[in-house]
Formats: structure tokens, sequence, C-alpha cells
């Protein structure tokens, strides 16, 4: 996990002017082009997944040893779940865990530790997207320090894909920088205990249309098409298969450009 904490150190450290942006947008981009993304439900990339999740938490200490070496919880089970490994050229070098929050499904990690505040919003009828769960390799994360941009890319397809008004994150302090910078996010929550990790957690709230007017113009790898977001988040019909491999599409948008 302090290699993700360093990736999205630098990240948020990105300097703020216009070619420097264009610059970095470009290879974030261009690595884009090496990446596929992959629904992880059963079997070995499951396994896998779970796998890189407590290599990356060992790392700083953040969850005891278990003799399985896999992280997993109760939430990884629920209907609104969405389990997701992110690849460069076949490697697996990141995950992220989707929740979708509704009224319907109030199952997320945010809603487990803040259900004080995020249920009023279900209440009103909204719902949100709760990333969480990343985790990416200690030793890619040093060759690509792209990987936390490549890696939440999911949750704004999430956030257009369901609809959602908000973006809703449990974050270490140490990675706030990196969320109000790209997603313009704000804290709503006061520090709270994360059950089954040795770290607290700050409640911040992204709103999707901020992301969609600036984070869009700023980073425009962000940026899907309906086809990825269906491929990535519809339930298949009975008979049906999840797509095993799903490409990214923010290059249609600048070649379109």
């Amino acid at each position: 996990m302090s290699e993700v904490r360093s990736a999205l150190d630098a990240a948020s450290a990105v300097p703020a002017g216009v070619p420097e942006i264009s610059e970095f947008s470009r290879k974030v981009s261009e690595l884009l082009e090496r990446t596929e993304y992959r629904r992880c439900d059963k079997g070995e990339d499951l396994e896998d997944i779970y796998r890189l999740r407590y290599k990356s938490y060992r790392l700083s200490d953040m969850v005891p040893e278990k003799s399985d070496q896999m992280i997993h919880d109760p939430l990884d089970e629920t209907a609104n779940c969405y389990k997701f490994g992110i690849y460069i050229d076949g490697a697996l070098i990141s995950t992220l865990r989707i929740h979708h929050v509704t009224s319907e499904h109030p199952f997320s990690p945010s809603m487990m530790l803040y259900s004080d505040i995020l249920e009023p919003y279900l209440a009103s009828g909204d719902s949100f997207i709760d990333p969480s769960r990343l985790a990416a390799d200690p030793e890619w994360s040093r060759i690509y320090p792209q990987i936390p941009y490549l890696t939440l890319r999911l949750a704004g397809v999430a956030c257009f894909h369901f609809e959602a008004p908000f973006c809703i994150s449990t974050i270490k302090d140490e990675h706030a920088g990196f969320y109000k910078r790209v997603f313009r996010s704000e804290q709503i929550g006061e520090k709270r205990h994360y059950p089954g990790l040795h770290s607290y957690g700050l409640l911040y709230r992204a709103t999707v249309a901020a992301i969609r007017e600036r984070s869009f113009t700023r980073y425009p790898f962000f940026k899907s098409t309906p086809m990825e977001q269906r491929m990535m988040f519809a339930r298949p019909g009975r008979g049906e298969l999840v797509p095993l491999t799903i490409l990214p599409t923010a290059k249609y948008f600048r070649d379109a450009a």
C-alpha cells in the first residue's frame, strides 16, 4: 500500500500548467492503449486479485499475516459489487472494487462506516458509487506511476453507467490530495477506523457533474463510451457470458477530436 501512496502522492503533484498536464495525459493515454480490464467474479482471476490485495496491504502492515495470503470480506459477495483486475500487457498490476449503492442495495464500505451521513442520500432517491480495495503491485508501481489513474478510471466509468450523481470514497488522509486534485472531492466525514485494517479513513464526496466538466478536460483518458460502460457493469442475461476482457475506449474520443 505504500507503493500506492507514493504513486498517488506523485500524481497529485503533477504541475498545473497546460503543457505539463497535456504531456502527462499523453503518457497515461499511451499506457491505456496497453491496458485491459477484467471483471473478476470467480476462478483464478478472483483469487489473484485477493492475493494482490494482501501483497499490497502487507507491505505497509495494514493487515496481519494470513496463511492463505488473500484479502476478502462479505462485501465482495453483495449483489451490488463489481471486482476488477487491471492488466498491462497481460500482467495483473492493480485491482479495484466498485459498489453501486442504492436504497435497494445499501451495501458498501463507506456505508458500513458512515451510514449516519450517507443514508439521507439514499432516502432522497440518490445513489452513489463507492470504490474501495484499491491495491497495486509494488514492483509495477515503481515502473508505472500512472497506475492510480488507470485504476480509478473505473470509478468514473461506473458513475456514468449507473447515472450516479456522487462518487463516495473512504480514503486515508495521505491520499486526500489526489482525490481533491483529480476528482474535486471534498471531505464530508471525520476520521473513523476501518474494520479489518490497521488504518483509519476519511469520507470524501465527488460530484459527478464536476468530474465530467473539469476532470474530462484535464484528464481525457477518463472518458468512456456507453459500450465500454455496459461491458464493465451490465449484468449478463440468462445464457449470456460476461466479457473476459474489456478494452478502454477513451482513444475514440481523442481520435474523433
